[in-house]
This record gives C-alpha cells, structure tokens and sequence, in this order.
C-alpha cells in the first residue's frame, strides 16, 4: 500500500515541533521507514519532529531528518 495522509494525525505541538501518529493500514514497519513514503506530508513536516508508527507487525518510533533533497526520515535508537 502506500502513505495515506488521512491517517496522518498531530499528536502535540509547542515551540515548532511536532509529534505526529502515523497509522499504517496495511503496510509493514519496513515499507513506512523507507525513503520517501511520507513524501506527500512533506509540506506538513519539519526537521526534528518525530513520527510515532503504528503498524500491523509492530510499532517505531522515526525522526524527520533533512535528507540532501527535501525531508526523510530516520529510526530513533
């Protein structure tokens, strides 16, 4: 499957950082941690802001990292 911005949601916000929950339908933790699945957010995402996946096979935790063309992101730990 693919991102599917609906089930892209704020968590918190303050001081310019974002928690966003993301909830992969269908998709493993493998597919939403590969480069550019949340490229259509990319206007709604910002350096820094951590992204909280819920997946059928498990749960991650990502950081949004520049990435030399636009925004990627990265596992945290």
């Amino acid at each position: 499957m693919a991102f599917a911005i609906r089930n892209l949601s704020v968590l918190a916000y303050a001081n310019g950082f974002t928690l966003w929950h993301y909830k992969a339908a269908a998709d493993d933790s493998e597919a939403v941690g590969a480069r550019n699945y949340f490229k259509a957010a990319g206007d709604m995402l910002t350096a820094g802001d951590f992204l909280v996946i819920s997946s059928p096979g498990g749960g991650r935790v990502m950081c949004v990292v520049p990435d030399g063309r636009g925004l990627g992101t990265a596992p945290l730990g």
